[in-house]
């Protein structure tokens, strides 16, 4: 958003971008609930599932769970680049953990296991592997990632694994190649797109942490601007932003729902 769009507005920060601090993230009660049981799930060093449909908010619950995690106790690594054989994928997570990595896939993995021992017993440091759209990550490596669950005869958690991806990964881990992960998973976390009031809670948290004295948004713009997104957030930052646009070269102060409507047609949603 342009210097000129926040000062016509009256606004010191731009209110829909991804620049947020952790301290700002916008929490509801479903978010905060899904955020306290993964902080249990990867204290207790077990493994999760997060699902919700794209641009629900299951970073902003992820950078969340970081943000709680305490950095001397936690060694926390984020994998988003799946879609890769069982070499270059175990290859990738060497890197990540600041592991060089091995010539073979076995020698990787032995590798993976020497580092988050050595986290473990000389940092006191559990690791934590975040995997971003697993549902596109090939079966033969998936069918791979047991193993990591698995240390010293499935007594000693070496690391939690921690599943994020569209609704349709869960299913994918019900399928029989893929029933030894499944039933190693503790906790699913699944989000859900939100409500009109919710909606309206989070464009007004997001407005008042960018400086907003006054409404911008009138309450019909609001039910709009939920109708036309569905409640994803992603999809709320972009048609909000966008209305905010339209509103500065229009110069009006207040938003209603035609505005918003005609604010649609300049972004791909419409």
């Amino acid at each position: 958003m342009s210097d000129r769009i926040t000062e016509a507005l009256g606004l010191k920060s731009r209110p829909f971008g991804k620049e947020i601090s952790p301290d700002l993230l916008w929490m509801d009660n479903g978010r905060s609930e899904a955020v306290d049981r993964l902080l249990d799930t990867v204290t207790h060093r077990q493994h999760a599932l997060v699902t919700g449909e794209p641009g629900v908010g299951k970073t902003t619950v992820l950078r969340a769970l970081r943000h709680r995690l305490s950095p001397t106790g936690f060694n926390v690594v984020y994998i988003a680049h799946v879609t890769l054989g069982k070499r270059d994928f175990f290859r990738q997570m060497c890197i990540a953990l600041g592991v060089a990595p091995k010539a073979t896939p076995a020698a990787m993995f032995e590798a993976i296991q020497r580092e988050c021992v050595h986290s473990a017993a000389e940092r006191r440091a559990h690791t934590v592997v975040v995997l971003d759209e697993v549902q596109l990550m090939p079966d033969s490596t998936m069918s791979q990632l047991h193993v990591l669950a698995n240390f010293e005869w499935d007594s000693d958690p070496l690391l939690s694994l921690v599943f994020v991806g569209l609704p349709e990964l869960h299913g994918k881990l019900r399928m029989g190649i893929h029933r030894s992960l499944l039933t190693r998973i503790h906790t699913k976390v699944e989000l859900s797109p939100g409500t009109p009031e919710l909606t309206a809670a989070y464009v007004r948290h997001r407005l008042t942490d960018a400086g907003a004295r006054t409404e911008l948004f009138t309450g019909d713009g609001l039910a709009v601007l939920h109708e036309e997104t569905g409640g994803l957030l992603r999809s709320i930052d972009v048609l909000a932003q966008a209305s905010l646009r339209l509103a500065v070269a229009e110069d009006t102060k207040l938003i209603d729902r035609d505005l918003v409507r005609r604010a649609l047609h300049h972004t791909p949603l419409a």
